[in-house]
């Protein structure tokens, strides 16, 4: 079992920048492959990015390839996410999520383990 809660949402100008965190609790953080998700108002959870297990890859979003960082601390058992250059498109509600395999997917169904998400709204 993996718990994550994210932290670091919140109001932000456009082309401002804010840091989201994930701590995961549970042994195995470090055999997953971890992942951003994000949900805009009335629209569909997306994926934003995801990392390997040892970090050695990440992927992104076209949307936000260039402008976001994934990254994580094993030994915090933490993820992070660096995003610069924010847009108001940015505005969503974002979730860490965990998936119990070493290949990264971008789905969200793929995923086993979710956070209950933090607010993150760009202002134009």
């Amino acid at each position: 079992q993996v718990q994550l809660v994210e932290s670091g949402g919140g109001l932000v100008q456009a082309g401002g920048s804010l840091r989201l965190s994930c701590a995961a609790s549970g042994r195995t953080f470090s055999s997953h492959v971890m992942g951003w998700f994000r949900q805009p108002p009335g629209k569909e959870r997306e994926f934003v990015a995801a990392i390997t297990w040892n970090g050695d890859r990440t992927y992104y979003a076209d949307s936000v390839k260039g402008r976001f960082t994934i990254s994580r601390d094993n030994a915090r058992n933490t993820e992070y996410l660096q995003m610069n250059t924010l847009k108001p498109e940015d505005t969503a509600v974002y979730y860490c999520a965990a998936r119990s395999a070493f290949l990264a997917r971008t789905y969200p169904h793929e995923y086993d383990y979710w956070g209950p998400g933090t607010q993150v709204t760009v202002s134009s």
